[in-house]
């Protein structure tokens, strides 16, 4: 469909059914038209009147398993009805010209595909790790132009870099490769950009949650082909909603705290000769505790007790909610953001104890929610980000507000699960 043609299509209202599908929320049907229809006029400006597609992939949110990926272990994440938003059309050259909104843009010659130490961190390091990723799986490349808009917050703990990765991956799937990329390799795919391209160490489960979409059950045991069960969850119908509050903590300074989580793990896994904690049992670190606090500390063994508990509790939940008890999935959920707090030690960062955002907000959750209001948690690689509550929908007005009141109008976001990974929309 054309530019125009589809901007007509979509304020005709032709849309709205797949809107309400794709994003579950009638009250912000308005929002996503308006949304829509203002991203396929800046693609017009930027590019002219053409065909084109789009593309959507969401954020994700976290349920279970807090720094358990990297040890490949098993994870319970699903995607939001947040997303990121690409219209784009395919070129006849070798060159991609992006232009994501309010960013410069960005133009990648499809000749010079290579790693780049200076672009490390960059956007342009994500999209050329993706292309190169297809690549080297044998998919085909090419040119295109696109203009990207997106909201899922950058910097929250609902992966806006994974929503990335994955809306391009999905262009490429449909501009090039007919749909046949399927979601898992796009993870991976994401995830070798990220890793490689633009020099961070993550795991699988935000590119997973991304491109895979719904509530999902993942076990990282194998790597470069995890395994995943979709686990349908409808919190409308159980009386409660998705709280995400964003505790506007910097994140300066903060890399050696998240990268400490992981090499402390794999040192506590190296102490018996191997890569992972995945590869060597909870007894084995029980029985050699003694001897592995005095050559790595006790952090190191408090992490590595919070990542075999942590595995157990993601079982716990995902069986619970297959079998409709939410109840037991709220006490796990609780049970997993004590441990974080505690054993993982992942709230706030020991260099700055004057600036504890995640530890107020949790507070304030707690008093606000008391014994059976809901229960909350830090939410992704903790230090300074966002926390997550499920929250009865009877007090989601007063949390809001009282989340809202410390943190800023806007910080606590009511969010919904929503089933599709990336997607071709148009």
């Amino acid at each position: 469909m054309n530019t125009a043609e589809l901007k007509k299509h979509i304020s005709d209202g032709n849309m709205q059914e797949k809107l309400i599908d794709i994003y579950l929320d009638k009250d912000k049907i308005d929002y996503q038209q308006e949304r829509y229809i203002k991203a396929v006029e800046a693609f017009e400006d930027l590019y002219g009147q053409q065909e084109v597609h789009i593309v959507s992939a969401p954020g994700r949110t976290e349920v279970g398993g807090n720094h358990t990926d990297h040890q490949h272990g098993q994870v319970l994440a699903a995607s939001i009805n947040d997303d990121a938003l690409a219209v784009c059309s395919a070129t006849d050259d070798s060159v991609i010209n992006l232009k994501s909104e309010g960013y410069d843009g960005i133009t990648v010659n499809l000749d010079d595909i290579s790693k780049k130490a200076e672009e490390e961190g960059t956007t342009l390091a994500l999209i050329k790790g993706v292309l190169a990723g297809c690549r080297d799986r044998g998919f085909k490349i090419g040119g295109f132009n696109a203009y990207i808009t997106s909201d899922v917050l950058g910097g929250s703990g609902l992966s806006s870099s994974a929503a990335f990765e994955t809306v391009i991956g999905n262009i490429l799937s449909h501009l090039y490769n007919d749909g046949s990329i399927d979601a898992v390799t796009i993870a991976i795919i994401g995830q070798y950009a990220e890793n490689v391209y633009f020099g961070k160490p993550c795991g699988l489960m935000d590119q997973m949650a991304c491109s895979v979409g719904s509530l999902c059950h993942i076990d990282f045991i194998n790597p470069t082909r995890p395994e995943f069960e979709r686990i349908e969850l409808d919190l409308d119908s159980i009386g409660y909603s998705l709280c995400i509050t964003d505790t506007k903590g910097s994140h300066a300074d903060l890399t050696p705290d998240y990268a400490a989580i992981p090499a402390e793990m794999k040192s506590v896994a190296a102490f018996f000769g191997k890569e992972v904690l995945t590869d060597i049992s909870e007894t084995d670190v029980i029985d050699n505790i003694s001897a592995i606090r005095e050559k790595l500390g006790d952090r190191a063994v408090l992490r590595a007790m919070h990542f075999y508990e942590e595995n157990k509790r993601v079982v716990t939940e995902s069986e619970a909610l297959k079998a409709g008890d939410f109840n037991t999935f709220l006490k796990t959920v609780k049970a997993s953001g004590d441990s974080s707090y505690k054993f993982l030690q992942n709230v706030y960062t020991n260099s700055d104890i004057s600036h504890q955002n995640v530890s107020i907000a949790l507070c304030i959750s707690e008093m606000v929610l008391g014994e059976d209001g809901g229960v909350c948690r830090v939410h992704g690689g903790g230090f300074a980000g966002t926390i997550q509550a499920f929250v009865k929908n009877e007090m989601v007005a007063e949390y809001k507000a009282a989340l809202d009141k410390v943190f800023g109008e806007g910080s606590c976001a009511i969010l919904k699960i929503r089933k599709y990974g990336g997607i071709l929309v148009v």
